[in-house]
């Protein structure tokens, strides 16, 4: 974004006069659908998403321009049959309106195939050290239990443009494979996993399946091989965790233990140092003595 403002220093003032206009029109669009759903009163939504996709290596372009009421589907511009579609009955007057205005049809296509990319590249450009960086994942292979299946886990990877798949004896194999999706982390790389289901494969076929990961854009593939030693398991988890707990309240029952000794040690030396009273002299306290009382065989003042 620091880009973009070095080249346009009105980008800003320009950008939030623009949602300030918009939020005039949704207030107008939003009493709009009211009435096309006799409502009359709560709290409602609109929402619009415009923008476009460049794919950077085959060139292709695709736009999307939709409007959302109350997190539901009104209407969105199809851009290759260049009509309105309507997925409820009160968009049609919507729909209606818009697929006969040629003139917004023509400015609306030229935005989502001309103007949009041209800024996308302009951002991606702004951005690539960043954008455009490659980063080679970590892959890890998972297991919940030993009847579970075992997963090939890739996180830490960039960009998103990935495969990854199961082999057999150097050849792709799908059966009981289930692969999932990209998914993103938060410090902006992404993850992908690719589950393989062994319950009828013996332990002396594993060695014959491996894991291939292919980053776009990196020639070397990132390959790894099954084998029972290096998978990592919530049961070995399991494991560890029963074993520090045991060790915890071991070494808990030994510091009560040691403190205790500790303790009557003490109180064993400090009953030794005082002198003994015989009942004799002990102290009483009666109706007609002084609160200090001094006993004459020990000299000790007891107070009242």
């Amino acid at each position: 974004m620091k880009g973009a403002e070095d080249e346009d220093p009105q980008y800003w003032e320009r950008e939030t006069g623009n949602c300030l206009g918009a939020q005039e029109a949704f207030k107008g669009n939003i009493e709009t659908a009211k009435q096309r759903f006799n409502q009359t009163g709560g709290v409602h939504i609109f929402q619009y998403i415009s923008g476009c996709e460049w794919d950077d290596e085959t060139g292709e372009v695709n736009g999307f321009d939709q409007y959302g009421y109350d997190g539901e589907d009104f209407i969105f511009f199809d851009l290759k049959t260049e009509t309105w579609i309507a997925p409820q009955q009160q968009a049609f007057i919507t729909k209606h309106k818009l697929d006969h205005n040629k003139a917004w049809i023509a400015q609306n296509k030229n935005y989502l195939t001309q103007r949009c990319p041209e800024s996308l590249k302009k951002y991606v450009n702004y951005g690539r050290s960043s954008l455009m960086r490659t980063e080679l994942p970590s892959v890890s292979l998972l297991q919940k239990t030993s009847s579970s299946p075992v997963t090939c886990h890739a996180t830490g990877f960039h960009p998103d443009r990935a495969m990854m798949f199961w082999r057999k004896d150097g050849e792709e194999f799908h059966e009981g494979v289930d692969e999932g999706e990209i998914l993103y982390n938060n410090d902006g790389t992404f993850q992908k996993s690719v589950d393989l289901d062994l319950t009828s494969v013996p332990p002396e076929d594993w060695k014959r399946y491996e894991c291939v990961f292919q980053l776009s854009g990196v020639d070397e593939h990132q390959i790894t091989k099954l084998d029972k030693a290096v998978i990592r398991t919530n049961e070995a988890g399991n494991h560890i965790i029963i074993i520090t707990v045991i060790a915890a309240v071991v070494l808990v029952v030994v510091l009560v233990v040691v403190l205790a000794a500790i303790g009557f040690l003490v109180y064993k030396k400090k009953t030794a140092a005082k002198p003994y009273l015989p009942d004799s002299d002990k102290f009483s306290r009666s109706s007609d003595e002084s609160s200090k009382n001094v006993n004459s065989s020990t000299g000790l003042i007891k107070a009242d």
